[in-house]
């Protein structure tokens, strides 16, 4: 719900960043979190546990708003044909 009324705002701010090539330092960070797998005989094995990356909640709405607006592109163009 937050981001449909900050996404008006967060358009304009990722454009000027992508318009000026910066990106943010704090929008590049994720946390990786590492789960066991459950049962297994032994937990010295990679196979063992479950990488889980999280990324930064902005970043989400961010990527969301850009492939729509790229999706919306690629329709209204016929950027990519179909068989």
């Amino acid at each position: 719900m937050a981001a449909l009324v900050i996404i008006k705002d967060l358009a304009e701010i990722a454009s000027y960043y992508f318009a000026s090539g910066i990106i943010l330092k704090s929008l590049k960070k994720f946390i990786t979190v590492v789960l066991y797998k459950e049962k297994k005989k032994d937990y010295s094995l990679l196979g063992s546990y479950r990488l889980i990356t999280l990324k930064n909640t902005l970043v989400k709405v961010l990527e969301k708003y850009v492939a729509n607006i790229i999706s919306k592109a690629v329709k209204e163009y016929r950027l990519l044909f179909w068989n």
